[in-house]
């Protein structure tokens, strides 16, 4: 259940409305989302009569919703969630493009990339400065200094910027050279983590689980939209399965699905959703028919030598060719990519 107070609500008038819910036995969470004080209650008994509810001074709607997860529910937000990032919006009509390495490896690379993206009017630059790897002999990333030649490449090529927080500790650095939060796989289960990015204000990118059902992915969002941050893009990465052919399956009924129960934008990883080249275009376009707001992938201006994740990054051209690919399949479904768009200065 979520109950919605009147903007002007009085202490005397929050405080009979508190008495009548715990006399219910009936716990509470207080938030400010998207400008409105909402309540959210977690343990409403089936059954439970809201109308004693919205009948108190002070309420300004009681809405009942059954799901665990309540502010990622479409029963309580049924038009879809957008919002914009320096300019371009996201969750919208236009189908967002975000390519980049896996990892700053150094200036050059950054700075090709970035401007292969300018020239294809691309918006959004990943990679990565702090790197999350299975082996700590692995390249961890160039820490501070990849993020500074990010932000760098970004701000020469008038581009936003993706990128990864590992650990509520370097969130601070992080934020200061992000347009867009990204949250890993491995941290979608942190959820003391994911209720102190409900108190920022900059939008959050959550990979779903390796092995996570889709209930326990909305959540995760809901730890953050209950802290106040309604900037959540679900990210489908692919989940771990029996099947040793790709790195991770790429669940692509995830899409209709998330539309039917959520009103959060939903982007797509094909990259880490295969693990192989070649697989990574037919999975972008699959998830586009499919519903995806987005696409995040991987690309290196010479994967063959790049440090982390070489095998499953696109080249320059086959980007391109991609994109080139995606724009009818967009027109399709009803959408447009954004890089369609006219200029680089949107």
């Amino acid at each position: 259940m979520i109950i919605i107070l009147n903007q002007d609500i009085t202490p005397y008038e929050f405080d009979q409305l508190a008495d009548k819910l715990q006399s219910n036995r009936l716990g509470f969470h207080r938030s400010n989302l998207g400008g409105k004080q909402i309540l959210t209650i977690p343990n409403a008994p089936s059954g439970f009569d809201i109308r004693q509810l919205q009948m108190l001074d002070g309420v300004q709607e009681a809405i009942e919703i059954n799901e665990p997860y309540k502010l990622a529910s479409k029963r309580w937000k049924k038009e879809q969630t957008a919002f914009e990032v320096q300019g371009v919006e996201i969750g919208g009509n236009a189908v967002n493009i975000v390519a980049g390495p896996c990892a700053v490896e150094d200036e050059e690379q950054i700075f090709a990339v970035a401007e292969c993206l300018y020239k294809n009017n691309i918006k959004f630059i990943r990679g990565g400065a702090y790197k999350p790897r299975t082996s700590p002999y692995a390249f961890q990333g160039l820490k501070t200094e990849g993020l500074k030649l990010l932000r760098n490449a970004a701000d020469a090529f008038k581009l936003r910027v993706v990128t990864e927080v590992m650990d509520l500790s370097l969130l601070d650095e992080v934020y200061q050279y992000a347009d867009i939060i990204q949250i890993g796989t491995r941290n979608m289960s942190n959820f003391y983590f994911l209720s102190e990015l409900g108190k920022i204000d900059k939008p959050i990118l959550l990979k779903r689980g390796m092995a996570a059902k889709i209930p326990e992915w909305l959540m995760a969002a809901e730890y953050i939209l209950s802290g106040g941050n309604e900037k959540v893009i679900l990210c489908e990465r692919g989940i771990c399965t029996f099947d040793d052919s790709v790195r991770n399956t790429l669940d692509v009924a995830a899409f209709p699905i998330i539309k039917e129960l959520s009103h959060l934008p939903v982007w797509s990883d094909p990259s880490h959703g295969t693990g192989i080249r070649n697989r990574v275009a037919p999975l972008a376009l699959a998830s586009i028919a499919a519903g995806a707001d987005g696409l995040i992938l991987e690309m290196h201006p010479n994967p063959e030598v790049a440090l982390s994740d070489g095998p499953q990054s696109l080249y320059p051209h086959q980007l391109e060719e991609l994109v080139s690919q995606l724009k009818p399949i967009a027109k399709v479904v009803g959408r447009h990519l954004d890089c369609e768009l006219i200029g680089h200065l949107v």
